[in-house]
Parts: structure tokens; C-alpha cells; sequence
């Protein structure tokens, strides 16, 4: 079983340390979330390509054993993995990865495995395509539908953005406060639905982006060209900026566009 791998070394909350041998090693007291950090671990295999479609995992108390927990922490790892679609399980059959196309590739933790790594370019496309079509829609719904609360609270979450800057955790905990509430404005429940995923999103290629390039472009004034639309409630005009910041925060990325 291969170890517990962290970019950089830095470890992920309720994520436990590994001993460097595949095993868990959560200190004194053993963590009621080990089953948590399990399943990070052999989901940053599958969707890092470690482990692929097809393949099948050893026995229960095999891997159990080589993680160093119980069978039932193991056994509700692969309950979590197999709720995002990663692997199946069948009597009999053991368990095995799935295909890719059955994996939930914005669940919040599967974005966060993907990028530990080095994330797929197309993937990286993919993402930028999908939040083209979701949030300018997302704005124009806002400018129409917004009220003082809701531009109080973007306004906020510019202000810490401008005040700490997207190379810190702070700043860009407040970039993903900013897209949150503008789907919090569109007063659309099944779109609503979608925000902690494109939060997901916006935090991982933002992360990726300042990992990659260490002087990115200043992206305040597309977030402010989109906040003040919003504000005028100009439909039109926030589905544009939006759209706009999104082929300039892809550009960032350093990718090729598709044909």
C-alpha cells in the first residue's frame, strides 16, 4: 500500500500524519476522523493515477493491516470513496476503481485530491468551461435579484481580498466568500446547490495558479467590474465581467485554449 502523500508536506485538516510505510499515525489518541484521512489517501491515488480504472483492491484485512487501523475505519474509508463514485464494491468481487466518467468530479474533496498533485491541463479546461457556463448566469440572476445584504457582503469579501491578496490563505478564503455570495444573490436553489463546488474550484485553480507563477496578474479590478454590475443591476453587464474574469483567470493559468 503506498504511503500517505501530502504536496509540499503540508497536511490537509482532519488529515493524520503518515509513518511513511502506508500506515496512518494519528499520535497519543487515535482520531475519530481516521477513516477521513484514509480515504484522502487512497483518493489522491486514484484520481493522481496511481491506482486506475479497473483495479482491484487487496483483501480488508490486508489493507487494514497495512494502513495500521481497524478493519472498520478501512471499511468506512470505501463507504466515502464509493459515495463520490471513486470505487464499488460487490460481494464476492471485491473492490475496485471505477471509471473516471462515474467519478463525482466536483465534490469538494475530489477537486481537493486532484489538485495535491499535478493536475490534468484538459481537467483544468474542463473546470474553466463548466464555470463559464454556470456563473456569468449566476450574476446576471444576481444583479436582477440581489439586495443591500448581499451587495454588504461582497463588498466585504472584496475588501479582505484587497487587504490580504490571493497568495494568502486569508485572501483567498474571502475570493471563495465573494463567488459564494453572488450564487447566495441568485436566489436559485438547484443553481445555489452548485456553489460549494465552484467554491472548490475557485480555491484549487487559485492555489494552482500561485504555485505555478509567482507574480500572477492582479485580479481586483475584474472582481470589482463584477461586484459594481451587480450593484447597478445590470444584468447584462455582470454576465459580461464574470465571463470576462474567467478567460483572464484561465489565460493565468498558463494553458493553451481548446480549439
Amino acid at each position: 500500500m503506498a504511503s500517505v502523500r501530502r504536496r509540499r508536506g503540508d497536511r490537509r485538516e482532519g488529515a493524520s500524519a503518515s509513518d511513511g510505510a502506508g500506515r496512518v499515525n494519528d499520535g497519543p489518541a487515535r482520531s475519530p476522523r481516521i477513516h477521513g484521512a484514509i480515504a484522502r489517501a487512497i483518493g489522491v491515488e486514484i484520481v493522481g493515477g496511481v491506482r486506475n480504472p479497473g483495479d482491484l483492491f487487496g483483501g480488508e484485512i490486508e489493507a487494514s493491516e497495512a494502513f495500521g487501523v481497524s478493519r472498520t475505519a478501512y471499511r468506512e474509508a470505501i463507504r466515502i470513496l464509493a459515495a463520490k463514485g471513486l470505487v464499488e464494491s460487490r460481494p464476492k468481487a471485491g473492490t475496485r476503481v471505477t471509471q473516471r466518467e462515474r467519478w463525482n468530479l466536483l465534490d469538494p474533496d475530489v477537486l481537493a485530491w486532484s489538485f495535491e498533485g499535478e493536475p490534468d491541463a484538459g481537467f483544468i479546461r474542463d473546470l474553466f468551461e463548466l464555470r463559464g457556463v454556470i456563473e456569468p448566469a449566476a450574476c446576471a440572476f444576481a444583479a436582477a435579484r440581489r439586495d443591500e445584504q448581499d451587495i454588504a457582503e461582497m463588498r466585504a469579501a472584496l475588501d479582505d481580498m484587497a487587504a490580504h491578496g490571493l497568495a494568502t490563505a486569508e485572501g483567498q478564503a474571502a475570493d471563495q466568500r465573494f463567488h459564494r455570495a453572488i450564487f447566495a444573490a441568485a436566489r436559485n436553489a438547484p443553481l445555489g446547490a452548485l456553489a460549494s463546488s465552484v467554491s472548490a474550484a475557485v480555491r484549487w485553480t487559485t492555489e494552482f495558479k500561485h504555485r505555478k507563477r509567482m507574480l500572477p496578474r492582479d485580479p481586483m479590478p475584474d472582481h470589482l467590474r463584477v461586484h459594481d454590475a451587480i450593484e447597478a443591476q445590470d444584468a447584462q453587464g455582470a454576465h459580461a465581467a464574470m465571463a470576462y474574469l474567467l478567460d483572464l483567470a484561465f489565460d493565468d493559468m498558463g494553458f493553451d485554449r481548446p480549439a
